[in-house]
Formats: structure tokens, C-alpha cells, sequence
């Protein structure tokens, strides 16, 4: 019998994990320089947090998660999302002494049973950001542009911004109470699965994408005209701080996002470039989760991004292989006198940080150098007979052309400030 990976999971093979590990390295960089600090937190939790958290009502906790029972006969689920275990892990571990707000980010991979599709797998790769302790408009408009951020940073263009407010626990019930009037009365319309939403959780059937449902939707209420005084408050002061930063967006009404932690602010930002499975990445307010769990009451928000859904998009675009790099330093030997210099040579370069490699199949030059260009080489390093007898190597970059000689024991130093450079270079954008 032949053993795939199973359904909905894939391979990380070496030529995109660079692309992962670049995604990851900019997110470490730039939630690092937003203040954020890094958790992690286990693969699977105990299936009451994702219950408690999510909503037992919700698509994920009724037929998404991967849940099973443990050899002690406790009930264990494979982390749907990232929120739930990184509230979990501020309340047992009290960051509550901490400085408010608590800010943390998060790298991992999550489990949903869904039906694969482009940017869409069973086991899916996110990275998120959490900031406890704060009510203040402002910390929504911060995460908003984090997100924005981030995408821009790692080069996805023509991006979307939706918001919306889905209020609190004083102006929701009406709302809530309307849609499911209204949801009753065009219940002909609805999927099996909407009808089953409304007497549950009427804001589910928002989620749907089939037709007749978004058209049993058209006239319903809006949460716009149901917001208090307060709610309606924060939002305006969001979309102030949003105006202010020069940051386009579109307010959505039937923006209320999966889960039923959210309170006030959600927000969400699509590309076209991705067809059905648009969301790039979204997240929101939710107020009344650590309270929830057990703790004081304390304001949050936070967001995440599909790691899979940006790679897809990057390469929408055909800019994987622009923005991704390849091979920093190749060295290429001629004769074996060179060959034993160049393995210390790539060895010492390996050694201060900076991807090297060499040639271990006996090419010819001409060989070697079309390997450079395969391996996506930034420079070669030529070393031969006559630059070991005058103590010097050629370097070649491969994006411009141009060539240096430099002494052979300053090749090591020059790689470093030239290489720095353009790192510092890049990390400004």
C-alpha cells in the first residue's frame, strides 16, 4: 500500500520552507518593533477552551475540530486557532502583573476539518498577535495597521480592508433577536446548515457563502443601527485613528467573523487575487473572553494570518521569487588545490551567519556557474590556480553583474559589511 500524506496536509519541501521561513523571519522583525513579545503554546489543549471560547454553537467546535480522547480519558483537541491557548496561558501564568497592555505574538500550525482548497487545509500554518489590557481605540487601530503592515512588508499588494463593530453584551441581544425574526421569515431560502444557524447562532448564517443565503440576508438589519452610545463611540474613535494614519478601508455590515468571542471591533483584510478563499488575514475585539475563562474582566484584541494564504498570493502576483532569496555565496573551485580552500572558505562563512555552498559534483566552471544561477546565488566566489598563487578571489554579483578581487583572507569580512548592509537596507522598508 502506498502511505500519503494524509488529506488536507501537505510537505514543506526546501525550496518553500525558504519562503515560510522568510514569511516568519518579517513577522519576528515586525511585531518585535511594534512591541509585541513572542509565546508559544501547546499543539492541543484540553477541548473545553475551545468549546468555552470559540462557542459550542460555532462550525469549528460542531464539526471542525480534531478532538479525541487521551489514555488518561481526557478530551484533547488539536488547537483550532491561536487565541483560546494564548489567553489560557496569560491567566495560568498571571501576565496580568505585567505592564498593560500585554502584548504577545504567535507562530504555529492549527487543525480544522474543512474541505481542502486552494488556501485552505486541514493542517494550516498562522501567525497572530494578541494585545491584552486595553480598551483604547487606539490599540485597535494599531493592530489594523500591524496586519496592514505586515502584508505591505512582505510584499502583497491591491489589499482590502473591511471593518465593522458587532457591539457588546448590551446592544447585541437586540440585534441578534431582529436577524433571527428576519431569518425565520425567509427561512425557504436558507442551506440546511443556515437553518440550523438560526435558531442557534443567527450571526453564523453571515459566514455562508452560498447564494440563497446571502440573499435571505439582503434586507436584514444592520448592527450599525442597533450600537450604544459606547460601542458606537469606540468605533468612530477607530476609524478616526485609521483616517489619521492615511489607511483606505471599507465598512462592512455582515463582517461579524467565526467566532463568538468577538465583541466591538472586527476587521478583516481580503485580496482579490484569491478568488473564494479571499481572507488574507482578520481578527477583532473580544472583551469578554478572559472573563470567561475566569479571570477579571479585562479588554483584548488581536488578529491572525494564514501563512498559506499569503504564499498563495505572492505568488498570484509572481513575486515568490523576487522577494524570496535563495543562496547567499557560492564559491566556485577550479582544481583541487582551490577546491580544499574553498570548503574553509564556505565553512568560515557559515560560521558568521551567511548561506554558503560549493560545487561536490566535479563541474566544470561553466557547470558551476549555471549552478549559481540555479541555486538563485546573490554572489560567486572564484578561486582558481592563479588567485591561490596571488593570494586573491574574484566576486561576481549575480543580480548586477559586476565583478571585484579582493585579498582571500578579507573575503569573509567583506561579505559581512557588504551583506549587512543590504539586510539593514531591507528591514527599513
Amino acid at each position: 500500500m502506498e502511505i500519503k500524506a494524509p488529506r488536507g496536509t501537505n510537505d514543506i519541501m526546501p525550496d518553500q520552507a525558504k519562503s515560510w521561513y522568510e514569511l516568519e523571519k518579517k513577522a519576528v522583525s515586525l511585531f518585535e518593533r511594534y512591541g509585541y513579545g513572542r509565546i508559544v503554546t501547546p499543539t492541543f489543549e484540553n477541548t473545553a477552551l475551545f468549546e468555552r471560547g470559540i462557542g459550542e454553537s460555532t462550525e469549528i467546535v460542531q464539526k471542525e475540530m480534531y478532538t479525541f480522547t487521551d489514555k488518561g480519558g481526557r478530551s484533547i483537541t488539536l488547537r483550532p486557532e491561536g487565541t483560546a491557548p494564548v489567553v489560557r496561558a496569560y491567566l495560568e501564568h498571571n501576565l496580568s502583573g505585567q505592564p498593560m497592555p500585554v502584548k504577545l505574538y504567535y507562530l504555529g500550525s492549527m487543525y480544522r476539518y474543512e474541505r481542502p482548497q486552494a488556501g485552505r487545509c486541514r493542517e494550516f500554518w498562522q501567525v497572530g498577535v494578541e494585545a491584552i489590557g486595553s480598551a483604547d481605540p487606539a490599540i485597535d487601530a494599531e493592530n489594523i495597521l500591524l496586519l496592514i503592515h505586515y502584508l505591505d512588508y512582505v510584499g502583497i499588494s491591491d489589499l482590502k480592508l473591511l471593518i465593522n463593530s458587532m457591539g457588546c453584551e448590551k446592544c447585541r441581544p437586540d440585534f441578534v433577536s431582529d436577524i433571527k425574526k428576519k431569518l425565520g421569515k425567509s427561512k425557504d431560502l436558507l442551506c440546511n446548515d443556515c437553518k440550523r444557524r438560526a435558531e442557534q447562532n443567527p450571526l453564523r448564517v453571515f459566514d455562508c457563502k452560498k447564494s440563497k443565503c446571502r440573499e435571505a440576508l439582503k434586507k436584514a438589519p444592520k448592527i450599525s443601527n442597533y450600537l450604544c452610545d459606547s460601542c458606537s463611540g469606540h468605533f468612530d474613535q477607530v476609524k478616526s485613528f485609521l483616517k489619521e494614519a492615511k489607511l483606505s478601508f471599507e465598512q462592512d455590515p455582515w463582517l461579524v467573523r467565526g467566532f463568538d468571542y468577538y465583541t466591538k471591533t472586527t476587521f478583516e483584510v481580503i485580496s482579490e487575487e484569491l478568488g473564494a478563499q479571499n481572507a488574507l488575514g482578520g481578527g477583532g475585539r473580544y472583551d469578554g473572553l478572559i472573563e470567561e475563562f475566569g479571570g477579571a474582566s479585562t479588554p483584548a484584541i488581536g488578529f491572525a494570518i494564514g501563512i498559506e494564504r499569503v504564499l498563495l498570493a505572492l505568488s498570484k502576483q509572481q513575486k515568490k521569487e523576487k522577494k524570496m532569496p535563495g543562496l547567499q555565496v557560492f564559491v566556485i573551485a577550479l582544481g583541487e588545490k582551490a577546491k580544499q580552500k574553498t570548503f574553509r572558505l564556505i565553512y568560515d562563512l557559515r560560521k558568521v551567519g551567511i548561506s554558503a555552498d560549493m560545487d561536490f559534483q566535479e563541474r566544470s566552471l561553466k557547470g558551476q556557474m549555471k549552478l549559481a544561477n540555479k541555486r538563485n546565488a546573490e554572489f560567486t566566489v572564484i578561486i582558481g590556480s592563479d588567485e591561490l598563487e596571488r593570494n586573491v578571489c574574484g566576486i561576481r554579483n549575480m543580480e548586477i553583474g559586476s565583478q571585484d578581487e579582493i585579498e582571500l583572507d578579507k573575503c569573509v569580512d567583506w561579505f559581512e559589511v557588504n551583506l549587512c548592509k543590504k539586510e539593514q537596507n531591507i528591514e527599513k522598508k
